[in-house]
């Protein structure tokens, strides 16, 4: 089976297909040994969030704990507010983040700006992070031990800027960070919990682009996050 064809079929899955089947992952592709992940040190103490969060990105600049070190340009950590309330979770870095060292700041990232201003919430205002912190050849979704290499770096990002809401963006994000596997249709919209956080799954926003249609849902989303941080402030939500 090609690579199209295996895209086209993740792509009805996305979708809401759920008795499409994937193809098994190629035994070819995990051939390279993959070094078992060190355990982090403990946060230094004393330093602030927006410290420790630095200190954590250039303990990862040079990460080789798995292969997709071999293609990156660089790694991408994440960006926003250090102390943010809201924090959102993507699958991985593209070719522009590849290239510029940030997440979502290519067409997909643009979109995601344009909804979080709607909302009246600046990006600067929220945190910004990815399941695995390089790019995955040919945009491909992350596997398992890729994932499994960068957890602890996402777990101490979750930790350190402490959110009260979580936004995963896709079914990538949701499946790795939840342990979902339910389409996205069946995911988005509904809270569930993880590590005493509340958290929300929506589409991820390169899926609205394909799919405008979706992008209604994905809105009244956003509208819920908001309202959920309102409520937390003791704020009348917004309508």
């Amino acid at each position: 089976m090609n690579l199209a064809t295996v895209e086209l079929l993740r792509y009805l899955r996305e979708l809401g297909w759920s008795d499409v089947e994937l193809p098994p992952p190629s035994p070819f592709v995990s051939a390279s040994p993959v070094a078992s992940p060190a355990p982090l040190p403990p946060p230094a103490a004393g330093g602030s969030a927006g410290e420790m969060l630095a200190a954590l990105a250039a303990q990862l600049a040079d990460c080789r704990r798995c292969r997709l070190c071999e293609g990156r340009t660089q790694v991408v950590f994440g960006v926003g507010n250090p102390q943010a309330r809201l924090m959102f979770i993507g699958e991985g870095p593209g070719q522009e983040e590849d290239r510029l060292g940030e997440p979502f700041v290519g067409r997909a990232g643009r979109l995601l700006d344009a909804m979080l201003q709607a909302l009246g919430l600046p990006r600067r205002e929220v945190y910004i992070a990815n399941v695995v912190k390089c790019r995955p050849p040919g945009n491909r979704d992350p596997q398992d031990d890729e994932v499994a290499a960068c957890r602890p770096f996402l777990e101490r990002q979750v930790e350190l800027v402490n959110p009260q809401v979580i936004v995963t963006l896709g079914r990538v994000a949701a499946r790795h960070l939840l342990g979902r596997s339910e389409a996205m249709r069946e995911l988005r919209g509904r809270w569930t919990s993880w590590r005493g956080r509340r958290v929300l799954p929506t589409y991820h926003p390169a899926f609205l682009l394909r799919t405008p249609s979706a992008k209604a849902e994905a809105w009244r989303d956003l509208k819920e996050v908001r309202r959920s941080l309102s409520l937390a402030r003791g704020e009348a939500g917004p309508a």
